[in-house]
């Protein structure tokens, strides 16, 4: 696969939601309002920190043997942790397999989060104690079990709203495009958060589809925001806004967080074949834990204290990532899990 060119500017024109720019500057958006805490807003930090750190851990335990595959999430914190944070405990989300930030907002342990790529686990965790449902490998299949699950709670009369991420890539899955249709027929409480990395493996964004991701919902009835997704404000704005919908019954969201894998797909992928180097510098003077750090800098909220002790933490984390990993044995039959 050849590297791509960008589109000619035919396009048409895209609005993406920014309250944070790149430099540390915070926006106000009057659609999307957003009261924070300090407090709030170093452990977001705290969170991508960690994300980071034990993404990185991962990759090198998968490069040593440890680990049959890892797929990294570099670059992808801020989508995941800011979204996260939008819903309720009781909340039930559906990941694909990238969403290492979510497992760690919901409680999931190193473990529970190795043991499937080591292959001791087909699943990891119990979905029903962490209201997060087992990482899924087939392409776009959460979507429908997000959707099938939603539409279950809102005829059991439940106050629980849905959350499901996915990639570029399964929009253009049929599963996706069921699932959006379901969705939008019944009105279901169903936040799609889609996370655009720019490239499904080798194939970029702009051959699988003509026009924005997040346009989609509109055929199908909905609401669609993009949102940068490098940047932890908006994305924890937007968001909450599409879960107060879904929870007052307004129905499903579809909120794309355009963002970028600074990684490779998995590790048996290599992007240096389809990527330029100048791209992936562009993207790392976006960084969404720079951003954030220039934002706390500027509005003195963080000292050097606070960052020193946030990667030591994460530190700790990935210290109990690999020893996790590497006491994991095969197990024996797998008990079925039972809400």
């Amino acid at each position: 696969m050849g590297r791509h060119t960008s589109r000619t500017p035919t396009e048409p024109v895209v609005t993406t939601v920014q309250l944070l720019t790149p430099d540390g500057q915070r926006r106000d958006d009057d659609r999307f309002p957003l009261g924070i805490t300090p407090d709030e807003l170093r452990g977001m930090y705290r969170e991508m920190v960690a994300t980071r750190r034990v993404d990185a851990e991962a990759t090198a335990l998968q490069r040593q043997g440890q680990l049959g595959l890892w797929a990294p999430s570099l670059g992808q914190e801020a989508a995941q942790v800011a979204s996260a944070r939008a819903f309720a405990p009781n909340d039930m989300l559906f990941p694909s397999y990238r969403e290492h930030g979510v497992a760690l907002a919901r409680g999931v342990q190193p473990a529970e989060l190795l043991a499937t790529f080591r292959g001791t686990s087909h699943g990891g965790w119990n979905p029903f104690e962490r209201k997060l449902n087992t990482y899924t490998i087939v392409l776009a299949a959460q979507l429908l079990h997000a959707v099938g699950y939603a539409m279950g709670v809102q005829r059991d009369g439940v106050e629980e709203v849905v959350g499901v991420y996915f990639g570029d890539g399964s929009t253009s899955q049929g599963d996706a495009m069921e699932a959006l249709n379901w969705a939008g027929v019944m009105d279901a409480p169903v936040v799609f958060c889609l996370q655009n990395n720019q490239y499904a493996i080798s194939v970029p964004v702009e051959r699988q589809s003509p026009a924005p991701l997040y346009r989609r919902a509109e055929g199908f009835g909905f609401p669609g925001v993009r949102v940068d997704g490098n940047d932890v404000l908006a994305v924890l704005a937007v968001t909450r806004w599409a879960v107060e919908r879904a929870r007052a019954g307004e129905g499903p969201t579809l909120v794309e967080s355009f963002t970028y894998r600074m990684g490779p797909h998995t590790t048996s992928d290599d992007p240096r074949r389809y990527r330029d180097e100048d791209e992936l510098e562009h993207w790392r003077a976006l960084d969404p834990i720079l951003r954030l750090r220039r934002y706390l800098d500027r509005e003195q909220l963080a000292d050097e204290g606070f960052y020193v002790q946030a990667e030591a933490d994460a530190a700790e984390l990935a210290a109990a990532v690999r020893g996790a990993c590497l006491e994991l044995e095969p197990a024996g039959p797998f008990p079925v899990f039972a809400s």
